[in-house]
């Protein structure tokens, strides 16, 4: 349950980017539900490769080679989807940008799962000296 809230908020944090940039324009809710999950897969499969990859050159940076990785990919998903397009690499950079911090501002309002918590046993803990 808790994925698909998360889901959901990454849908609305993809629609406030797209009021906020007018480079970044999402169709619908439902484009947006789409694109959220492509974006979701690809920066679970892809982004890690391209972090390996471009390793010297994000050490080099300080860092900040990971801001041009996450405009690309964000670009890369506006253009292979229908319904959600971004205009450039500048936009795409600002969007990934607002759309991180926007997704993470909404998953925390998201509740995380309660701990079970097991209530003790009844009898006390006995020890089988004979098994040790």
């Amino acid at each position: 349950m808790r994925l698909i809230l998360i889901w959901c908020c990454n849908a609305l944090a993809l629609i406030a980017v797209a009021y906020l940039l007018p480079g970044v324009r999402v169709e619908g809710f439902g484009s947006a539900l789409i694109a959220a999950l492509v974006l979701g897969l690809i920066n679970t499969l892809i982004r890690p490769v391209l972090l390996l990859l471009t390793l010297p050159v994000t050490v080099l940076s300080l860092g900040l080679f990971i801001l041009v990785i996450n405009g690309m990919l964000f670009w890369f998903a506006g253009s292979v989807l229908r319904g959600f397009v971004v205009s450039g690499f500048g936009t795409a950079l600002m969007g990934a940008l607002l759309y991180s911090i926007i997704s993470s501002v909404l998953s925390l309002l998201v509740p995380k799962k309660p701990v079970d918590r097991q209530p003790p046993s009844d009898g006390p803990i006995t020890i089988d000296h004979d098994k040790l």
